[in-house]
C-alpha cells in the first residue's frame, strides 16, 4: 500500500478523490499549492497511520472536522492559506507543527491550544480575525520554537508566562490591537532569535505570491508602554528585534550588553531618547539598523560597523557633530535570502531575507530601475556638521551594487560635496540627496567624470550659486534631478537633453533666465518637469509635447510669453499643469479637463482666462523642518500679482455662488424629474431591512429598533447636520447611546460619501477615530451607526469655551489625540488614508475630552508607492491646502494644513475665515493673522483670553509656531503627522 502521496503545485481541482480517504497506511499526504476545494470530509479520520497532512493554499472550506483529532499518529497539520472558517480547533495542541494560518477563523485563541500541547513545536495561527488575548495557557507548551500570532485583532498584554518557554525561537505578535509592556519575562527565552511586535509588511501575503486573497489581512496597531526591557536586549541567540511605530520610549543605556547573534534592528518611529547607542559597535553581525523618527541624541562613534550595513538609517533624530569616517572594512557576508518557514533548520533565516528584501524593495535604488545589492544609509534631518567620506567598504564596491547616501535636512556646510563621488566608480549606481543644507559654491564642471553612475542627485534647498555646468548633461545615467531652491542663474544647458533616462527634473526656485532649451523635449522618459519660479522667457518649446510620459508640468512665476503648446492635451499621463502667471495669450489646449484657467491665473491674455488672472497671496513661507526643531524664518515671497481687479475670495465667492445656483435649478429639474418618473435604479439595490454590524455593543442591532430609538428621526434628537443629512441620538437599549447618521437619500454625491465612509472606518481601529458599529443601506433609507460621544464637536467646545476657565491640558490633550489619529491614517493604514475634511465640526468630544477623528466621507485611499492622487477639490473652505485647490494634488500634507489651521483656531478666539479679518483685505486668514503676530513680535496676542497667563508661555509659542509651519505654502517643509506628534509629546504639559 502506498505511504506516500505528494503532488504539490500541480494545478489539481476540484474535491479530494473518495479513493484517497480509506487509503489506511498512507503517512504522508501532500496536495500543498493546487486548486483544491470543496470541504473535508469527516471519514478523514480512515488514514490512521497518517503524519503530515499539508493542504496548505488550496481552496477547502468550512471548518475543521472533530475527526482530526483522532489521528493519533498525525504530527504535522498544514491547512494555511484556504478559507476555513469557524473556531480554531482545541486539540490542535496534540500535534507537533499547526499551520492554520490566512484562514476566515474567529472567536479566540482557544486555552486548550495549551492545556495538552507536549508535542507542539510550530504554532501558526497569523493572518485571520482571532480577538481577545493570547491564552496563558500557551506558556505550558515547553517545547514550542514557533509562535506566530500577527495579523489577528488580539487585544491586552503579551502574557508574561510565554518567558516559561525555554525553546522559543521566533515570536511574532504584530498587526494586533495588543498594548500594555513588554513582559521582562521574556529575557528568560534563551533561545529567543526573532521577536516581531510590529510590521509594516504582511510576512505571508507579500510573500504569497499568485494567492492574491493573501493581500486582505488585517493591518492592526499594537500601541505599547515603556521601553523594551533590557533582559530582552541582553537575549544571547537575538538575531531580529523589529518594532518600528510601537509607541516604544526610553533610553538605550546599559542595554545590548552581549549582542554577538544581534543582525536586524528596527526600532523607527518611536520615542527612544537620550544617547544614541554607540555600544552597537560591538554587534560584529549587525547589518540592519533603523533607529530613525525618534529623539536621540549625541555623536556617532566611528566603530560602529555602518560600512557592513545594508541599511543603516538614523534619520529624523537630534544627532550633532560630524559624520564619522568609520573605520571598519571587515564585513561579513550578508546572509543568504534562502529560507522556508516550515523547514527545520533556523527558523529565524526567513525572516531576516523577508524583511531586508522588503526594505531593499523600496529603496530609492530599486526604484530607479536597479537590480542586485543595494546598500541604504540614511542619516538625513539631523544636525550633522560635516562628512568625511562615503561609508562603504571597497569590498562592496563592484558591479550590480547600488548605494544610497542621504544626508538632506542637516546643517552641512562648504562647498558643494565632491568628495562624495570618490569610490563612484566601483559602484553600478549611486543615489545621493544632500538637500537642504548650508552647501555653498558652485556645481563641479567635471561632474561626469567623477561620477558616471550617478542615478539619483537631489541637492535643493541649499545655497549654491553660478550656473548649471554644461558637463552636468553628460551624466547620462541620471535618473532623477533636483536642483530647485537655489540661487543658480543663467540658461539652462542645451546637453541636459542628452538625459535619455532622465524621469524627474526640478530647476524650481532659482534665478535662471533666457529660454527653455528645444532639447529637453528629447527627455522621453520624462514625468515630472519643473521649471518653476524662475525668470525664463521665450516661448513653452513645443517639443515637450514628445514627451508622452509627463505627469507634472509646473512652468509657473517665470516671464514666459507665446502659446501653450496645444499637443500636451493628448499627453495622457498628465495630471498636474501650472502655468500660472507668465505672459502666455493664446488659448488653453482643448480636449482635457486638466487644463482650467486656475492652473494658468495671471495671463491676463490667455483669451479663455481673460477676467480670471487672480492675485494669490502668498503666505509667509517658512524654513525648512526637521523632527527636532521649527525654524520661523521667513522666505522670500515667489507669488507674482497680475493687476487684476478681483480678489482669490471674490473670484471663490463668485464661482462659489455660481456653483449654488447651478445646483438648485438642478434640484428643480430633478425635482420635476422624479415627480413625473418614476427611478430605475438606484446606488444601492437592495431592499432590505438587515443592519450590517461591525461592532457588538452588547444589544442586538435591527432597522426596526435603530428608527424606533431615534423617535423615527424625530428632529427633538437630532444633534447634528451637514451637507449629506443628520445625526441623531440613539437610546438602543437603558444605558445604550449610539449616534445615527442619516443620509438624505437622493443626494448623488452623499451616495459616494457613504460608501467612503464604510470603505475608511469599517477596516480602521484606533482609540482617536469614531468608532462605526454598523450601517443599513436600502432603496428607501441609508443610514450608519456610530459611537455616541456627549462631548460634542470642537467647532461647539472652541465657541462655548468662554464659559469655563482655560486649561492648557485639555487643549494640548486635544491637539495630541487628532495629531495621533491623522499620524495612524497617513503612516499606519495600508493602504494610507488621507482624511481631506479636517475642521472642528469633524472633531468630537466624549465628557473627558478626548478628541476623536469623524467624517470620512471624503476620504481618499492611497497605494504605499503613491505620493497623492488627483481628485476634484473637496473640503472647506479656509481648511483646504493652496496647493490641492489650485493643481487638484492632494497628499497627505493637505491633511497636515487642515490641522495646522485646526490647531490655530483652538490656540486662539478667531476662526480660520474670522469676519475680524476683513479689516485686513482680502485674502486675510488666520494663517495671515498668526504670521503677522509673530512678526511684530506680539504672539501672546493671539491666544484665547487666559490661556497666555494660565499656560507656560514658551511652550505656547513653540505650539504656534508648530501650527503655522503646518501651514507653509512648501510642502517639503510642512511636517509630517508623525513629527508633529513627537513635537507636541515633548511640549506635554504636566499631569496636574
Amino acid at each position: 500500500m502506498q505511504r506516500v502521496l505528494s503532488l504539490p503545485f500541480n494545478a489539481l481541482e476540484g474535491e479530494i478523490p473518495e479513493a484517497i480517504w480509506g487509503m489506511e497506511k498512507l503517512e504522508v499526504l501532500d496536495l500543498e499549492g493546487n486548486l483544491i476545494s470543496g470541504y473535508l470530509p469527516l471519514r478523514i479520520n480512515g488514514l490512521r497511520k497518517l503524519r503530515v497532512l499539508n493542504l496548505g493554499f488550496n481552496r477547502i472550506i468550512g471548518e475543521v472536522p472533530s475527526s482530526i483529532a483522532s489521528l493519533e499518529s498525525l504530527e504535522v497539520l498544514n491547512l494555511a492559506g484556504n478559507e476555513l472558517n469557524g473556531s480554531v480547533p482545541g486539540f490542535v495542541g496534540r500535534f507537533t507543527g499547526v499551520y492554520l494560518s490566512f484562514n476566515q477563523f474567529s472567536g479566540n485563541v482557544p486555552p486548550e491550544i495549551g492545556e495538552h500541547c507536549w508535542k507542539l513545536e510550530h504554532l501558526d495561527l497569523s493572518g485571520n480575525s482571532l480577538v481577545q488575548g493570547i491564552p496563558v495557557s500557551l506558556g505550558n507548551c515547553g517545547r514550542l520554537r514557533t509562535l506566530l500570532l500577527y495579523s489577528n485583532l488580539l487585544e491586552e498584554g503579551i502574557p508574561g508566562e510565554l518567558g516559561k518557554l525555554k525553546r522559543l525561537e521566533v515570536l511574532d505578535v504584530s498587526r494586533n490591537t495588543l498594548s500594555g509592556s513588554v513582559p521582562r519575562a521574556l529575557g528568560n527565552c534563551s533561545e529567543l532569535s526573532v521577536l516581531v511586535l510590529s510590521n509594516l509588511f504582511d510576512v505571508r501575503g507579500d510573500a504569497a505570491g499568485d494567492f492574491g486573497k493573501l493581500g486582505s489581512v488585517n493591518d492592526e496597531v499594537n500601541y505599547f508602554e515603556g521601553s523594551i526591557p533590557v533582559e530582552v536586549f541582553s537575549l544571547p541567540k537575538l538575531r531580529i528585534l523589529w518594532a518600528p511605530m510601537v509607541n516604544l520610549e526610553g533610553s538605550f543605556k546599559g542595554n545590548w550588553g552581549g549582542c554577538q547573534s544581534l543582525e536586524m534592528v528596527n526600532l523607527a518611529q518611536n520615542f527612544f531618547n537620550g544617547e544614541f547607542p554607540n555600544q552597537l559597535g560591538v554587534c560584529k553581525r549587525l547589518h540592519f539598523l533603523d533607529l530613525s523618527g525618534n529623539n536621540l541624541t549625541g555623536v556617532l562613534s566611528g566603530e560602529l560597523h555602518v560600512p557592513c550595513m545594508s541599511v543603516f538609517d538614523v534619520s529624523g533624530n537630534m544627532l550633532s557633530g560630524s559624520v564619522p569616517d568609520f573605520s571598519n572594512t571587515d564585513c561579513r557576508p550578508v546572509p543568504s535570502s534562502n529560507g522556508d518557514l516550515f523547514e527545520d533548520g533556523n527558523v529565524s533565516s526567513p525572516y531576516a531575507s523577508f524583511f531586508l528584501s522588503m526594505v531593499l524593495e523600496r529603496s530609492l535604488f530599486t526604484s530607479m530601475g536597479g537590480v542586485g545589492t543595494s546598500v541604504v544609509h540614511n542619516f538625513g534631518q539631523n544636525s550633522f556638521t560635516g562628512i568625511q567620506s562615503l561609508p562603504i567598504p571597497h569590498d562592496r564596491l563592484g558591479k550590480k551594487n547600488g548605494y544610497t547616501f542621504l544626508v538632506g535636512g542637516n546643517i552641512l556646510t562648504g562647498s558643494f560635496p565632491t568628495y562624495l563621488f570618490e569610490k563612484c566608480d566601483g559602484l553600478d549606481a549611486l543615489l545621493l540627496n544632500a538637500s537642504y543644507n548650508k552647501i555653498t559654491g558652485h556645481i563641479p564642471s567635471n561632474i561626469s567624470r567623477m561620477c558616471r553612475s550617478l542615478k539619483f542627485l537631489d541637492v535643493s534647498g541649499n545655497q549654491l550659486a553660478g550656473t548649471i555646468p554644461v558637463d552636468l548633461g553628460n551624466v547620462v545615467s541620471l535618473v532623477s534631478l533636483n536642483l530647485s531652491r537655489n540661487q543658480l542663474q543663467g540658461q539652462i544647458p542645451t546637453s541636459l537633453g542628452q538625459m535619455k533616462n532622465l524621469k524627474f527634473l526640478s530647476l524650481a526656485g532659482n534665478k535662471l533666465n533666457s529660454s527653455i532649451p528645444t532639447s529637453l523635449g528629447q527627455l522621453y522618459s520624462l514625468e515630472v518637469f519643473d521649471l518653476s519660479s524662475n525668470s525664463l522667457t521665450g516661448e513653452i518649446p513645443k517639443a515637450i509635447e514628445n514627451m508622452r510620459n509627463l505627469t507634472d508640468v509646473l512652468l509657473n512665476n517665470n516671464n514666459l510669453s507665446g502659446h501653450i503648446p496645444d499637443g500636451l492635451a493628448y499627453v495622457t499621463t498628465l495630471s498636474a499643469f501650472n502655468v500660472s502667471f507668465n505672459n502666455l495669450s493664446g488659448y488653453l489646449p482643448s480636449n482635457s479637463g486638466l487644463f482650467k484657467c486656475s492652473s494658468a491665473v495671471g495671463n491676463p491674455y490667455l483669451s479663455a482666462c481673460r477676467g480670471v488672472s487672480l492675485t494669490v497671496p502668498s503666505g509667509n513661507q517658512l524654513g525648512p523642518i526637521d523632527s527636532n526643531s521649527y525654524n520661523t524664518e521667513t522666505e522670500q515671497d515667489t507669488g507674482k500679482k497680475s493687476g487684476s481687479d478681483f480678489s482669490s475670495i471674490e473670484i471663490a465667492s463668485i464661482t462659489s455662488a455660481s456653483a449654488i445656483v447651478s445646483v438648485l435649478i438642478a434640484l428643480i429639474v430633478l425635482f420635476f424629474y422624479t415627480r413625473k418618473w418614476k427611478p430605475r435604479s438606484r446606488v444601492v439595490g437592495s431592499t432590505r431591512k438587515e443592519v450590517t454590524v461591525f461592532t457588538d455593543i452588547g444589544v442586538p442591532l435591527t432597522f426596526e429598533t435603530v428608527v424606533q430609538a431615534t423617535g423615527n428621526f424625530n428632529a427633538g434628537n437630532c444633534i447634528g447636520s451637514g451637507g449629506f443629512g443628520a445625526t441623531y441620538k440613539a437610546e438602543i437599549s437603558s444605558g445604550i447611546l449610539v449616534a445615527v447618521k442619516r443620509l438624505a437619500v437622493g443626494r448623488f454625491q452623499g451616495v459616494q460619501q457613504f460608501h467612503a465612509e464604510i470603505k475608511t472606518l469599517g477596516r480602521l481601529h484606533h482609540p482617536n477615530l469614531v468608532t462605526l458599529i454598523g450601517y443599513h443601506a436600502c432603496e428607501t433609507e441609508m443610514f450608519l451607526i456610530y459611537n455616541y460621544l456627549p462631548g460634542g464637536n470642537l467647532e461647539k467646545f472652541i465657541h462655548e469655551r468662554s464659559t469655563r476657565a482655560v486649561d492648557w491640558r485639555i487643549l494640548h490633550k486635544i491637539a495630541l489625540d487628532i495629531a495621533r489619529a491623522l499620524a495612524y491614517l497617513h503612516d499606519q493604514c495600508v493602504p494610507r488614508v488621507l482624511h481631506r475634511d479636517v475642521k472642528p465640526s469633524n472633531i468630537l468630544l466624549d465628557d473627558d475630552f478626548n478628541a476623536y477623528l469623524s467624517d470620512f466621507g471624503l476620504a481618499r485611499l492611497l497605494g504605499t508607492s503613491e505620493t497623492h492622487a488627483t481628485t476634484g477639490v473637496a473640503g472647506t473652505f479656509g481648511y483646504v491646502a493652496p496647493e490641492y485647490a489650485m493643481t487638484c494634488r492632494v497628499s497627505d500634507k493637505a491633511d497636515v494644513y487642515s490641522y495646522g489651521v485646526v490647531l490655530l483656531e483652538l490656540l486662539s478666539d478667531k476662526k480660520a475665515l474670522d469676519p475680524s479679518f476683513s479689516n485686513f483685505g482680502n485674502g486675510f486668514n488666520i494663517v495671515a493673522w498668526a504670521c503677522m503676530l509673530l512678526k511684530q513680535g506680539r504672539a501672546n496676542e493671539f491666544f484665547t483670553a487666559g490661556l497666555w497667563e494660565a499656560g507656560p508661555g514658551d511652550d505656547l509659542v513653540e505650539v504656534l509656531h508648530l501650527a503655522i509651519v503646518c501651514t507653509v505654502d512648501s510642502l517639503s517643509t510642512r511636517p509630517t503627522m508623525k513629527q508633529v506628534v513627537r513635537r507636541l509629546k515633548q511640549l506635554q504639559p504636566p499631569s496636574c
